[in-house]
């Protein structure tokens, strides 16, 4: 039986969390805080498998409430439950070391299996946020310098990270040295590569080689 203790400043929000655990048949709410100076009350006169939090509860808060909660219980599962849904709150949360950060929008469901997740060690995130996470990640691939490079400029790159010359390079893609000059000479312009060092550390730090 999981053990969790909610942190909520509305008792009718703890209420529906309790209800919600006892009919799961498979955890219990063992504990109750309405703000950050109970929560850490509770959990220095009790062990808990998770903590359910809210993060904008009155007084102690937010980051600094999980941080002393992480100086104090390094190990204990914590789950955000938050009206926030900002993807920015919630890696703030991860680079803390929460394990989980799930919308109050979400379903019984959701949360249910991101306590039973979060709590053998897991991680869970919101499909809300994983959706803003990863059209970031794509914003990102797509704005990178190399993306501005043709494909055979890029092969021409590759090759050329490769610590090979032009004339090895034009053997083995079967064009005229000139060309692969001229190749060249377009990419570096293109990434604004000062040298053939500058090429060298792209093509490594971009894992093209």
């Amino acid at each position: 039986m999981l053990k969790i203790l909610i942190a909520d400043d509305h008792s009718i929000v703890r209420k529906g969390l309790k209800h919600l655990c006892k009919s799961a048949g498979d955890m219990v709410v063992a504990g109750e805080a309405a703000n950050g100076e109970e929560v850490l009350e509770a959990l220095r006169h009790a062990h808990f498998d998770l903590l359910l939090l809210d993060l904008t509860m009155p007084g102690l808060g937010g980051v600094e409430l999980v941080e002393k909660i992480r100086a104090q219980h390094a190990s204990l599962p914590i789950l955000i439950f938050s009206m926030r849904s900002e993807m920015q709150v919630a890696k703030r949360m991860a680079a803390l070391g929460v394990g989980g950060y799930i919308t109050k929008g979400g379903s019984d469901e959701m949360l249910l299996a991101a306590i039973r997740k979060v709590a053998a060690g897991g991680i869970s995130v919101d499909p809300l946020i994983a959706e803003q996470m990863v059209f970031e990640q794509a914003k990102r691939r797509s704005s990178m310098p190399g993306n501005r490079l043709s494909q055979r400029e890029l092969q021409i790159l590759k090759l050329l990270g490769q610590g090979k010359s032009v004339n090895e390079i034009a053997d083995e893609l079967l064009l005229n040295s000139r060309t692969v000059s001229t190749y060249k000479a377009r990419l570096m312009q293109k990434m604004n590569f000062k040298n053939n060092a500058e090429l060298v550390l792209y093509a490594s730090e971009s894992g093209l080689i």
